[in-house]
C-alpha cells in the first residue's frame, strides 16, 4: 500500500462510532472532530454483532442519552437491535453529527509523534489542544490501496473491547476444528447471515453452540426456532462456565433497581475513598450482601428451572452483577428446552473429532455445525492498532486497563479511550466520561498527578477483585453511583442530583440525573 505524501492535520480525531464514540462526538462536537468509522454506519456492535432477534438486555430509560429521551421511553418492552439502531441515527441527525463521521475507514496504524523529551507524562496535562500534532492515523478508505495520513492534537479510541476479532479456544494439536467434517463458525460470522438465511443454515442440522452468555443462548433459542417440526434437531449447549440468568427486573415483587441502583442499595458495597465512617458502615452491612444476593437467588431458582437442567451457578448472583455478567433470559427458552430442542451439556474442557465433540467425561457428541460463542479479543483490536511502548502500558498483570475515571492511562499523552468500563447502563457510563473528558479537553479542570490517579485506579481493581471472581471485566456495577460522584466533583458539579433526600436515597439513578450538568 502507498502512503500517501501529505498529513490532513486537525485537532481531535475519534477512533469508532459505535455507542460510545457517538457520545464522545456530540460532547467534543464544538472542536469538529474527525471520525474514522470501519464500517457503512453507526451502531458497533448493534450492527455488526446483532442477531435478527438480539434485545437490548434493559429499558429503554436506562438506555438513552442525557438530551435525548426515547419517544416511547416508558414502554416496558426491551427495544430490538433494529430500534437502537433507528434511535442512534436519530441522535446523530438530531444533533448533525453525520458530517463529522468518516464511514468505511479502516484506521490501520497509529504513531506517536510528539517530542519524547518534552512529552507531559507527569499528570498535569495543562492545555492538551496546544497546536502541536501528538498522534498521526493511517486510514484506509474503501479497501483502497492508498494509505491516508491524518495528525491530531488528541486521539480518543473507541473500538471497543467486542466484536471484530473473534475469540477462540485453545484445542489440543490434531484436536482443532480442522478435523471436524462439519461446519464450524464463531457467533461473529453467524451475525452476517440474515433472518432467512439464519433460519436455513440451521434447519434440520445437529447444532452445538459453545457458551453461555447472552450471545449463546440468543443463538441456541434461534437453533430451536429453526428445528421446529417432526424432521427439527435439538440444539446442544456446551456450557463450561455457568451464569446466573435473570427473567426480567422483578424479584418477589419488587424492582430490581431496589437492590444495586440506589444510593442507600450501593451503602452495603465497597467504594474507592471511602470515609472512615463509611468503611465502618458498610462492615457493618457487609452480610446484607449476601442477604440480598441469596433473596434475588431464591426467586431465580423458584421462576426458571435451572437446578433441573443443572444450570445453577456455583458461585453467588452478586459475583455476577458486579462483573457485569447478567443475562436477561428469553420467555420462550426454557419451554423450548422442554420440548426437547435445547440440550444441555456440562464440561470444562472440549475438543473436535470428525463427528463432532468430545469431552472430558469421555463422552461424544455428534454435530453437523459447532457455533462458537467464545467472545471475542478486545485486546488484539488495541494491539493491532497502537504503537509500543503505550500497548503495554494497557496491559496490567491482572488483566483490567488501568484506566483513570475508566478513560485516560496516566502514561500515554493526549489519548483518551471510551468504552472500557463497563456497568449496568454502559450507554449512560460511556457519555458521563464523555462529558468529563470534553471538560479536560477544554482545560476546565486539572488532573492530579500520575501517582494519584494510579493509586485511585489500584483502588478500583481491588475492590473489583474482592467483589468478584471475575473482575477482569472491569464492571463498576456496585459502586458506580460513587464513580459519577467523583466524577462531577472533578468537574465541578453537584453529584448529588435528586430534588429531594428522599429521592437521593431510594430512587435509582440513570443517564436523566445527569442532564444539564452545573
Amino acid at each position: 500500500m502507498a502512503r500517501q505524501s501529505h498529513l490532513i492535520v486537525s485537532k481531535i480525531g475519534i477512533i469508532g462510532a459505535g455507542v460510545s464514540g457517538l457520545a464522545v462526538l456530540k460532547q467534543l462536537s464544538h472542536h469538529s472532530p474527525v471520525v474514522f468509522e470501519a464500517s457503512d454506519s453507526l451502531g458497533g456492535v448493534w450492527k455488526t454483532c446483532s442477531y435478527h432477534s438480539t434485545k437490548l438486555q434493559s429499558p429503554r430509560c436506562d438506555y438513552e442519552f442525557t438530551d435525548f429521551p426515547w419517544p416511547n421511553r416508558d414502554d416496558p418492552s426491551f427495544p430490538s437491535h433494529t430500534e437502537i439502531l433507528d434511535y442512534l441515527n436519530s441522535y446523530a441527525e438530531r444533533f448533525d453529527l453525520f458530517k463529522y463521521v468518516r464511514f468505511n475507514s479502516k484506521v490501520v496504524e497509529v504513531r506517536f509523534i510528539g517530542d519524547r523529551e518534552t512529552a507531559d507524562f507527569s499528570g498535569n496535562y495543562g492545555s492538551l489542544l496546544s497546536g502541536q500534532p501528538v498522534w498521526e492515523v493511517a486510514v484506509q478508505t474503501n479497501q483502497s490501496d492508498t494509505i491516508e495520513w491524518y495528525a491530531f492534537e488528541f486521539l480518543v479510541i473507541c473500538i471497543g473491547k467486542y466484536g471484530d476479532i473473534p475469540k477462540f479456544p485453545d484445542f489440543p494439536h490434531n484436536k482443532g476444528p480442522e478435523i471436524f467434517k462439519g461446519q464450524v463458525l464463531h457467533s461473529l460470522d453467524y451475525c452476517k447471515l440474515d433472518k432467512e438465511a439464519a433460519s436455513q443454515f440451521l434447519k434440520e442440522k445437529k447444532v452445538a453452540v459453545v457458551g453461555f452468555k447472552k450471545s449463546a443462548i440468543d443463538l441456541a433459542l434461534e437453533c430451536a426456532e429453526a428445528n421446529q417440526g417432526p424432521d427439527g434437531q435439538p440444539c446442544t449447549m456446551v456450557v463450561r462456565t455457568l451464569h446466573w440468568t435473570v427473567p426480567h427486573y422483578w424479584v418477589w415483587g419488587l424492582p430490581f433497581f431496589l437492590f444495586f441502583s440506589t444510593r442507600s442499595s450501593q451503602l452495603i458495597h465497597e467504594t474507592p475513598n471511602q470515609t472512615l465512617l463509611k468503611a465502618m458502615l458498610c462492615l457493618l452491612l457487609s452480610p446484607m450482601r449476601n442477604v440480598v444476593s441469596k433473596f434475588i437467588e431464591s426467586y431465580l431458582l423458584y421462576k426458571l428451572p435451572l437446578q433441573k437442567y443443572g444450570l445453577k451457578p456455583d458461585h453467588p448472583f452478586i459475583e455476577d452483577y458486579a462483573s457485569c455478567q447478567m443475562a436477561i433470559m428469553p420467555e420462550n427458552f426454557f419451554p423450548e428446552a422442554d420440548k426437547g430442542k435445547i440440550l444441555f451439556k456440562r464440561t470444562s474442557k472440549f475438543w473436535f473429532s470428525r463427528e463432532g465433540l468430545e469431552f472430558e467425561d469421555s463422552t461424544q457428541l455428534k454435530a453437523d455445525v459447532v457455533i462458537l460463542a467464545t467472545g471475542y479479543d478486545g485486546k488484539k483490536k488495541l494491539k493491532n492498532i497502537l504503537p509500543e511502548p503505550f500497548y503495554s502500558l494497557l496491559e496490567y498483570p491482572y488483566g483490567v486497563m488501568p484506566l483513570y475515571r475508566g478513560t485516560i492511562h496516566p502514561l500515554i499523552p493526549n489519548m483518551a479511550f471510551v468504552g472500557y468500563i463497563e456497568s449496568v447502563a454502559n450507554l449512560h457510563t460511556a457519555e458521563l466520561r464523555s462529558m468529563w473528558l470534553a471538560r479536560l479537553v477544554d482545560n476546565k479542570f486539572k488532573l492530579p498527578t500520575v501517582e494519584k490517579m494510579l493509586e485511585q485506579v489500584f483502588k478500583e481493581i481491588e475492590i473489583m477483585k474482592r467483589s468478584t471472581r471475575f473482575y477482569k471485566r472491569h464492571c463498576i456495577s456496585t459502586f458506580s453511583i460513587n464513580h459519577s460522584d467523583e466524577i462531577c466533583e472533578e468537574m465541578g458539579c453537584c453529584s448529588w442530583r435528586k430534588k429531594s433526600l428522599l429521592a437521593e436515597a431510594f430512587s435509582p439513578y440513570g443517564s436523566q440525573d445527569y442532564d444539564k450538568l452545573d
